[in-house]
């Protein structure tokens, strides 16, 4: 979940406080019982506020403690992210766990990548695969009928319970459900696309196709054996729907997490696709490009990087005429950060003084053949154009600018 701004406990509200207190004695507590009891009433109050859509008192409760105590805003984060892809039900006599998967799809290319809706014939040979492939045997679901790109997808804890429970509802009664009407999404040369689907099973049985063996020692051996099937299977589908991309199928998965591994997998892709871009539109070699890395964050006196922003420009001219970002996750690059005081080549004493991601970046750039990187000076405040709303670059001189590709560039389809 992407946070918001840093607030103080001065102007937590009432339930805001209870979460927090809960969520620090969740952690805290001397016993699994202790934890146990707080947990119980911690997942009461998440519940009310998300049927209440009071997603502005659950937020400020998740970023103080992101500014106070990782242990428990891990808690209440995990809390937060159960009960809104997840549900029990009753139906029958019989009592039913459902979850919200996100089916991931990377892909990357120099053109556009699309996402809408699906044909009902390709709904239906997603579906044969996901329920033979993926799914544990006798396990009911739905699948909405659409591809979807990261902004499209729900946002927020409140938007996730409500297209959890359509879903379900969907299993449930054999309605259609559809995700609310977005406006188009932003075109990047690397994104994700997702599938969802909430699927359903009687309480304590499985759920996917690795749990229902006998030895939990297997689960990983199976689950790999199913994702190298589903990728067999499913890629030839994707890349027809995808057409002039490269795709990459993750292995389906609870909706939270399986969106942030798409999002840390697809990195990587970003920068070799920006590279190739730029190689063709600009009729150029890698080794004439070089790259400008900033830190941004919105909380300029702390320590947290919340994204790396990568302009490029040619040797030959500074301009900054491309640009992507690098989002950084959870605590990433909490520990050990600390970007250069000044404007400086890049060199194996600079890359120290980075955190991890920044030294994989570094790396990636090396392998694509970019000749020379700089580093910006300080953390920058996430600013976007006021006009089209892109994200600013640091260019050489330590401005943020807005990525404009020259004049004589190849006219391809345009992207971010």
């Amino acid at each position: 979940m992407r946070r918001l701004s840093k607030t103080g406990s001065s102007r937590l509200t009432a339930d805001s406080q209870r979460l927090v207190s809960l969520a620090l004695e969740m952690f805290y507590a001397s016993s699994f019982l202790e934890s146990e009891f707080c947990r119980k009433k911690l997942d009461a109050l998440v519940f009310r506020l998300l049927q209440a859509k009071k997603q502005s008192v659950l937020n400020d409760a998740i970023e103080y403690l992101f500014t106070t105590d990782m242990e428990a805003y891990n808690c209440l984060l995990e809390v937060a992210e159960a009960l809104s892809e997840s549900a029990v039900i009753e139906r029958n006599g019989k009592r039913y766990h459902a979850l919200l998967v996100a089916i991931p799809v990377l892909a990357w290319t120099r053109f556009s990548i699309a996402s809408g809706t699906l044909a009902p014939e390709l709904v239906e040979s997603v579906a044969d695969r996901f329920a033979r492939l993926i799914l544990a045997d006798g396990v009911r679901f739905a699948l909405a009928p659409g591809l979807y790109a990261v902004d499209q997808l729900p946002y927020s804890h409140v938007d996730v319970i409500a297209v959890t429970q359509g879903l379900i509802q969907s299993i449930v009664q054999g309605s259609r459900f559809e995700l609310a009407s977005r406006q188009e999404t932003v075109p990047f040369l690397a994104d994700g696309r997702y599938l969802l689907a909430s699927v359903m099973a009687v309480e304590g049985e499985p759920l996917f196709r690795w749990q229902a063996i006998p030895d939990p020692a297997g689960f990983e051996t199976v689950k790999e054996e199913c994702l190298k099937l589903w990728q067999q299977e499913m890629t030839p589908i994707m890349a027809e729907v995808l057409p002039g991309c490269n795709v990459e199928l993750l292995l389906p998965g609870g909706f939270f997490n399986t969106c942030r591994k798409a999002d840390q997998a697809i990195r990587p892709s970003t920068i070799r696709a920006a590279v190739h871009y730029l190689v063709h539109a600009l009729d150029t070699q890698p080794e004439n490009l070089c790259a400008v890395v900033g830190g941004f964050g919105k909380d300029l006196d702390g320590v947290q990087v919340e994204e790396y922003r990568i302009g490029f420009y040619r040797k030959d001219n500074e301009k900054i005429v491309y640009g992507i970002v690098w989002p950084v996750y959870g605590t990433e690059e909490v520990n050990g950060m600390n970007l250069p005081s000044r404007l400086e080549g890049h060199s194996s004493a600079s890359s120290r003084k980075g955190g991890k991601q920044l030294l994989d970046i570094f790396q990636l750039l090396r392998e694509l053949g970019v000749s020379y990187e700089k580093t910006a000076v300080e953390r920058f405040a996430m600013e976007f154009c006021e006009d089209c709303g892109a994200p600013l670059f640091a260019d050489t001189n330590g401005e943020l600018v807005h990525a404009e590709m020259p004049e004589d560039a190849k006219k391809e389809t345009r992207l971010h």
